[in-house]
């Protein structure tokens, strides 16, 4: 049986203590909501922190505000499952709650909270095993090794993006708020992310993801698809979210966003780009789809095999499209 190591727990009452004692703390302090990842990472001596700074009691980063004309601010700390059954979420962000409902089971959406799955570590098949299992193999560049297993020519890790929220929040336009000892900054939510295995998020050690900004819906629509061997538990080997305007018969504006192909959410431009401005045939959504498995790089380092996962993400992302813009499926 893994156990739990030993470590300090700190109970902060409001978000400034808690920076503070991330702060106080140093390296070895980690947040920690409803420690879905973490702990199990922690048990399998992935992650070695000393101190956790538990943050589920601290109220400014719980609640959902707004509306689908207003925009919505989503608190980081509110559970999956608050997300996904919300009505506001539901019917103004669809592409939201399936994302939210999709990940791992209904005991741990209970648990995790929607800042936790932005933020979660990446995953590979030779880093994601138990301490004896990693140690029997040599560890790997990502914890404990000096190479990294999926490419041992390349000098950098290969982890994959494990996140279903983060491809989401970049197709809508979504801001984060994050709150440090002595600052507060706002960024776009693709620039929390970094195409690194293990440097994968452009977040200072004691920064806190507090809240969440979706825009004013302004006639968007979204939707998320997902591929996993399983219809629950697994993390995502692909996921695809895709957010659509369409005025005057014409695509306005256009989004879509390749989860669990590379170290971090990768936004498909180019086929963005050849979508936007024109009238939705099923022609052009089969080249746009074509053009959008173009920047997805699937590895050895998740399930099922990696041709087969970058051929899907074409298939899924004309799926996404076909019912954003409401043609028929055929061919499917």
């Amino acid at each position: 049986m893994l156990r739990l190591p030993s470590f300090t727990f700190l109970q902060p009452r409001s978000l400034d203590e808690a920076v503070d004692m991330l702060a106080e703390r140093g390296d070895g302090a980690v947040a920690v909501a409803g420690g879905t990842d973490l702990y199990p990472k922690m048990k399998r001596r992935q992650l070695e922190p000393t101190t956790l700074v538990g943050l589920r009691g601290i109220d400014e980063i719980h609640g959902i505000f707004g509306s689908r004309d207003a925009g919505l601010i989503i608190g980081a700390g509110e559970t999956l499952t608050r997300v996904l059954e919300h009505p506001d979420v539901r019917r103004s962000h669809p592409a939201l709650a399936l994302a939210a409902r999709s990940v791992s089971t209904l005991q741990l959406r209970t648990m995790g909270t929607i800042g936790g799955n932005l933020a979660v570590d990446t995953r590979c098949n030779y880093y994601d095993e138990s301490q004896a299992w990693r140690e029997s193999i040599g560890f790997c560049l990502k914890k404990d090794g000096d190479i990294c297993l999926v490419a041992p020519s390349s000098p950098r890790c290969w982890a994959v993006s494990s996140s279903d929220l983060a491809p989401v929040m970049i197709a809508l336009g979504a801001r984060l708020t994050l709150r440090g000892a002595e600052t507060e900054r706002t960024i776009d939510a693709q620039d929390l992310y970094r195409d690194d295995g293990i440097d994968h998020l452009a977040k200072e050690h004691g920064e806190i993801i507090s809240e969440i900004r979706l825009p004013p819906l302004d006639g968007l629509v979204s939707t998320y698809r997902k591929l996993r061997r399983r219809g629950s538990f697994d993390f995502p080997i692909l996921g695809v979210a895709a957010a659509v305007r369409i005025e005057g018969g014409v695509v306005a504006h256009a989004r879509i966003v390749l989860g669990g192909v590379a170290s971090w959410p990768v936004r498909a431009k180019v086929a963005e780009e050849l979508l936007a401005g024109n009238r939705p045939t099923i022609e052009l959504v089969d080249e746009v789809a074509q053009r959008a498995g173009d920047p997805a790089k699937p590895l050895d380092n998740t399930d099922l095999v990696p041709l087969w996962r970058k051929r899907m993400s074409r298939v899924f992302v004309r799926r996404a499209l076909l019912e954003l813009v409401g043609l028929s499926p055929e061919g499917t």
